[in-house]
């Protein structure tokens, strides 16, 4: 039924292409061709991370009826090597980006349907409020940054009276994380109690129901002076499979429901974020049942500023702290690693530009005091002509302990470099 939607979505935009005067279809992209290398040995993975020739399309028509946009990946995989095409996890040898429609009704309502990507928040790569889905394994294998974000089939509606901006979003069924379930990355499995790959990929459950396992979430934003206010709201499941079904021995998705704010605005020459947002884990508000994961709070402070031409820093702390700790802890089943009640973690980036600003170094690094690891992300971009683009960085992970957040994918260490032209 999802690729139904999707399919529907792509047919009615070509159709409105179709049949429209145009005065013009102009088709833009890139071929990225992209290779990576595990530096440590790991029994469950193969020693490429990343192996691929990818063509992006894209085209933006404007009409009269609306606008239509349509951005489409055809891609050789010679890590995963697999001609399944799965639209939800990114896999097989299409990935479509984008396929939407965009109507204005009114002067102050903006309607978008289908394919699209979608972001809010004030984090940089760490998220409380935007629980639109995210692609792990693109980040961590060295893909462009910009594959963090992960397409969602949804209906937003953007509304602008003058007082306050609202933006309501409507997906009619569950877009997941498309998480690290063993197939290009290893990770832990709690239940076997070590890393696991390809060995025992992850299958957790599938929430399949349009219109049931639905999505709704909600943002209204207002300038106040320099500073953006927002505040948020969600209602679905946990992005991630966070639960465990001990009967089907699986992992699954349970409900949550979030609420929370955002600040931004400018301060001292730099800018300064803002965000905190409450986690309600609906299945286990009183955190008795070990395998659904209890409710949270979580905070965000960050600031950025340029240090001196062409070279700015940013830092965040982030902090989750978990609800209903004690019960949590009384309810473990013998022998599973307890979490801390409070993760903390702490980013630092640093990017320099040079070279007339054709050469982009950048640092980013994620250090948890809390969980005792690390993940560091350099990377090096040259732009050697308007249409050519190459590249090199590294995924870096360090951790004391084999289960914690970053330590569990320590074997998943890599180097990669790219070639890009644009046209």
């Amino acid at each position: 039924m999802k690729r139904f939607f999707i399919l529907i979505m792509c047919v009615t935009s070509a159709a409105y292409l179709g049949a429209i005067d145009l005065g013009g279809f102009d088709i833009h992209g890139f071929i990225d061709v992209r290779g990576g290398l595990r530096t440590n040995s790991d029994p469950h993975e193969r020693d490429a991370s990343l192996g691929e020739i990818r063509l992006q399309l894209f085209n933006e028509t404007f009409t009269e009826i609306g606008t239509f946009a349509g951005r489409i990946d055809f891609i050789y995989d010679g890590v995963l090597d697999s001609s399944h095409i799965d639209l939800e996890q990114g896999l097989g040898p299409i990935d479509l980006r984008e396929a939407n429609a965009l109507f204005s009704p009114l002067d102050s309502l903006d309607i978008k349907v289908g394919r699209q990507i979608l972001t809010w928040g004030v984090g940089d790569m760490l998220f409380i409020n935007d629980l639109f889905p995210k692609d792990w394994n693109a980040l961590f294998s060295g893909r462009d940054s910009d594959y963090l974000k992960a397409p969602s089939d949804a209906i937003l509606l953007s509304w602008f009276p003058g007082f306050v901006d609202v933006d309501l979003v409507y997906t009619p069924l569950f877009d997941r994380d498309r998480f690290i379930s063993g197939n290009r990355l290893s990770y832990w499995n709690p239940m076997l109690g070590r890393r696991a790959g390809r060995d025992a990929i992850s299958e957790p459950e599938r929430r399949h129901d349009w219109f049931g396992d639905d999505e709704v979430a909600l943002r209204l934003r207002r300038m106040i002076g320099t500073y953006e206010l927002a505040v948020y709201s969600y209602r679905g499941y946990w992005k991630n499979p966070e639960g465990f079904d001990p009967v089907a021995n699986r992992a699954r998705y349970p409900r949550l429901m979030a609420h929370g704010a955002s600040l931004r605005g400018a301060l001292a020459g730099g800018v300064l974020s803002l965000e905190t947002g409450y986690y309600d884990s609906k299945d286990d508000r009183r955190g008795r049942d070990p395998f659904t994961p209890n409710s949270q709070q979580r905070y965000l402070i960050g600031y950025e500023r340029e240090l001196m031409r062409d070279l700015q820093a940013g830092m965040q702390y982030y902090v989750e702290i978990m609800e209903n700790y004690n019960r949590y802890r009384s309810t473990l089943p013998e022998g599973m690693n307890a979490k801390d009640e409070a993760r903390h973690v702490l980013t630092f980036r640093l990017t320099k530009l040079a070279m007339n600003q054709n050469l982009s170094l950048s640092f980013f690094a994620f250090w948890s005091p809390s969980d005792h690891d690390a993940y560091i992300r350099p990377t090096v971009e040259y732009k050697a002509t308007d249409d050519w683009v190459i590249g090199t960085g590294a995924n870096i992970f360090v951790g004391r302990d084999k289960d914690s957040f970053f330590g569990q994918f320590e074997k998943n260490n890599n180097i990669y470099a790219s070639v890009r032209w644009n046209f």
